[in-house]
């Protein structure tokens, strides 16, 4: 976890204190980054780039956003090895001005992984860190170390007193870690040049960057696997299945951390859920305005077309092995009841369907239809009545069926239908509770921070995932491994300093428009975070 927190500093770092001169003075790399990035193991979760430029670090004085997110030992750590080793004259210029690569990592060690990666620059001296080693009081110990053939070091800083490896991994370029493992595969790594984990940005949006982020859904899976304690964990869960990969740029603010740029489906690989949306057009959002004050995380979906969603859909499940069981489903229902319930939903389904989850674990379908009134009575047909209000649904699986893999959770689902919105929960008590938020207009969008963090959002996409940092805590403390928990706890790494986050997806050319936006609490007159409650 410690690691994992080190590479959201990195991530963080760059929110802060960056001045228009720096913008100026942005170096290029040297060598085309796709050349680097194919150095990296292809299980890299993420990459971060930025360049290795003395403005960039200078970002980390003074800012207050980091060391409320990360602790002062953990900036320290990665200080140390930048004034030390890479700032020491010897070495200053051999990656000056390179970009640098951090990659995340999964692993089955207690901690995820970061590499680091760089390309020297030319005609500078390799040899500088013999010439280093030979040198007496630089708080290092530095020894050769051959991997595969190829050469690198071990450097022992004496201050952290922790080993950190660099290796010549290909011609001219440099990998590091502070995991020997992570650093043998690197050496011993061969890139499949057909298939590609990460697609880099182009050139020219590259050099007018100030950071970029690349993320490998695919990898999302086994890094989960390594924080949670059950694979089955919904959080974020739709993403982790979709086969693409995003390259984003860092978009400058000083109190949220902000990524746009453009996720690319990989058409080799099986679709999943998530692809069926890049065929629809763009939707103002507005079902986010009914969601309860108390959300912890949510999944908003919206589509231009409903009818050409759910026919995609049905031809998705199909491909997927299940027409049998879902046509025998459906004919059941016409059998039993008379209802073709496809062809109602066809005619019932608005633009929007949600799935919320509150921090008391309460998990609501909130869908958007034409007229709830035309709907109620398919509704009550395939349910079992318990007031005049509410039912039970008769068919096991029909949310699935009917509205794709988010709705997997409900599986025999109390229905309740509001105004517009038909709403679906696992028992009643949360469909009482959800009736509550709405009667009495108890909703996220009435909070003054929630208005903060909306400006910043799209007002227009396709799916986008929301956490509220404080309201998921209790959550990530029961669902997250003990070691990851504590580590988090430990290392003064609050949720309660950020208000919350969101990855929203639009689609644009069979792809998707993606942004991503991290926003810290708000700052009161004092100059510091306003303290939130610490929930046990």
């Amino acid at each position: 976890m410690k690691k994992l927190i080190l590479f959201t500093l990195i991530l963080v770092a760059a929110t802060g204190y960056i001045t228009v001169k720096y913008f100026k003075n942005l170096k290029s790399s040297g060598m085309h980054a796709g050349n680097i990035m194919r150095t990296i193991p292809d299980n890299a979760v993420a990459i971060f780039e930025f360049s290795n430029d003395k403005g960039f670090y200078d970002i980390f004085t003074g800012n207050t956003l980091l060391g409320s997110l990360v602790g002062e030992q953990k900036l320290g750590e990665l200080d140390t090895v930048r004034k030390i080793l890479f700032a020491n004259p010897l070495l200053q210029r051999l990656f000056d001005g390179s970009n640098i690569f951090i990659s995340l990592h999964a692993s089955n060690q207690p901690e995820t992984e970061l590499l680091l990666t760089a390309a020297a620059t030319k005609d500078t001296d390799a040899g500088a860190f013999d010439a280093l080693a030979k040198l007496k009081k630089t708080g290092m110990l530095i020894t050769p170390l051959t991997i595969d053939e190829k050469k690198g070091y071990t450097i022992f800083f004496a201050q952290l007193k922790k080993r950190f490896y660099i290796i010549n991994t290909d011609e001219n370029i440099y990998s590091a870690s502070f995991s020997k493992g992570l650093l043998t595969r690197a050496a011993l790594y061969k890139n499949d040049k057909e298939t590609e984990a990460f697609t880099p940005l182009p050139d020219q949006q590259n050099s007018n960057s100030l950071a970029n982020l690349y993320i490998n859904y695919s990898q999302l899976s086994p890094l989960f696997d390594q924080l949670f304690k059950t694979k089955n964990h919904d959080l974020f869960k739709s993403f982790r299945l979709l086969p693409a990969s995003a390259a984003l740029n860092l978009n400058y603010k000083t109190d949220a951390l902000m990524f746009n740029g453009y996720t690319n489906i990989q058409t080799d690989k099986p679709a999943s859920y998530l692809n069926l949306f890049t065929s629809q057009l763009p939707v103002l959002n507005s079902l986010k305005e009914i969601f309860p004050s108390t959300v912890a995380y949510s999944m908003d979906m919206a589509v231009s077309n409903p009818v050409k969603f759910l026919s995609d859909l049905s031809v998705f499940h199909d491909k997927a092995g299940l027409k049998t069981e879902k046509d025998t489903l459906f004919a059941r229902i016409k059998a039993e009841t008379g209802i073709d319930l496809r062809t109602e939903l066809n005619k019932a389904l608005s633009n929007e369907f949600a799935v919320v989850t509150t921090r008391y674990r309460e998990r609501f379908a909130l869908i958007a239809v034409k007229d709830g009134s035309k709907l109620r009575p398919a509704m009550i047909n395939i349910s079992t009545m318990v007031n005049d209000d509410t039912g039970e649904f008769n068919y096991n699986k029909l949310p699935y069926f009917l509205l794709g893999d988010a709705f997997n959770s409900f599986k025999r689902p109390y229905f309740r239908i509001i105004d517009n919105y038909l709403v679906l929960a696992n028992s009643i008590k949360e469909l009482d509770s959800y009736s509550d938020s709405y009667l009495n207009r108890k909703f996220l969008n009435k909070t003054a921070q929630y208005s903060r963090f909306d400006n910043l959002v799209g007002e227009r996409s396709n799916v986008t995932f929301f956490i509220n940092f404080k309201n998921a805590q209790p959550i990530l403390k029961n669902d997250l491994k003990d070691n990851f928990f504590n580590a988090y706890r430990g290392n003064k790494l609050s949720l309660e300093n950020f208000y919350g986050a969101s990855y929203q997806l639009t689609a644009t050319d069979n792809n998707f428009y993606t942004n991503f936006c991290m926003l810290q609490n708000a700052i009161d007159t004092t100059g510091s975070v306003k303290a939130t409650k610490n929930l046990q």
